[in-house]
């Protein structure tokens, strides 16, 4: 995203009226100008882009705001990359909340939004409100995503309605594997018109953006030109406004086989091994701590 100006049509943000807690505020020259949902519109009108990671505490979410990143996720996917699950399944709304909150709180000016995890929002909209509730007043979210096409689009409404901002999430949706029958691109050929007809849905619910996953590209592209607010995409092409990853992969963390749309910028993988390597050798040989680590 090129700028955070707010467009003509937006008044710009002034302080906050009621204060900001407790400490010595921070003159207004100072603090970075934070990263709201207006914001990712207008990059949609500008045909300007915005970058997405996801994080899961207080270094990351420090590092990446810093970075400029103007998105950060706390994803189900703390299921898979922070409490060894096999899938985003078993994770659970308690669980997300601290992660939600370290990374909301070490977040100066990214959009913090956050995952409503399996099980928390099928059964209804008024439980889904619930937990939308929860991760903005407990966990500190700005917003929440939800996977599922138009049948969800009544919760969106709800959710909207309770002043949730809501992200969908279409395409392959990573909670329902199962049904899917696994990791499979969806919206090949005549199944197009679904996913336009899931985003066209979700958007008159009052969704504020769009995310898809595992699409065709040219699907993808047909997605971002019907619907009027911004897209992202994970393994959709370039013509989404923004792009997500998780972290871990970006940053080669997790080792293994990765996903055709994973692009890793370094190597923390080997950089941490060979750290460790180097530390468990120091202790052994007696080297560490030396004289100039000693009191």
């Amino acid at each position: 995203m090129a700028s955070n100006s707010s467009d003509s049509s937006a008044s710009a943000e002034v302080p906050a009226p009621y204060g900001n807690g407790p400490g010595v505020p921070v003159p207004a020259e100072r603090k970075p100008a934070k990263v709201r949902i207006h914001h990712l519109q207008q990059a949609k009108r500008d045909g300007t882009r915005f970058a997405m990671l996801t994080a899961y505490e207080q270094y990351t979410a420090e590092i990446f705001d810093a970075a400029g990143i103007e998105v950060l996720l706390v994803g189900d996917s703390a299921s898979n990359n922070v409490f060894g699950n096999e899938t985003s399944l078993p994770v659970t709304v308690d669980e997300l909340l601290p992660l939600c909150r370290a990374v909301a709180r070490s977040a100066k000016r990214a959009l913090v939004v956050a995952d409503l995890p399996f099980g928390s929002y099928e059964v209804s909209a008024e439980q889904a409100v619930g937990a939308g509730v929860r991760f903005l007043k407990e966990g500190l979210a700005h917003a929440v995503k939800i996977e599922g096409g138009k049948y969800y689009a009544p919760t969106v409404r709800a959710m909207v309605q309770a002043g949730i901002p809501v992200m969908a999430h279409i395409g392959f949706t990573p909670q329902s594997e199962h049904a899917l029958g696994g990791y499979r691109v969806q919206g090949r050929g005549d199944d197009a018109q679904r996913l336009i007809e899931d985003a066209l849905a979700l958007e008159e619910a009052g969704a504020f953006c769009v995310l898809m996953e595992m699409v065709p590209t040219e699907t993808a592209a047909a997605v971002d030109a019907a619907v009027g607010v911004p897209t992202v995409g994970i393994g959709a092409g370039n013509a989404t406004t923004g792009q997500v990853l998780v972290w871990q992969d970006m940053a080669g963390l997790r080792g293994g086989r990765m996903a055709k749309f994973v692009k890793q910028y370094a190597d923390l993988r080997s950089t941490l091994h060979d750290a460790a390597t180097a530390y468990g050798d120091d202790v052994r040989s007696g080297t560490f701590p030396g004289p100039e680590h000693s009191f």
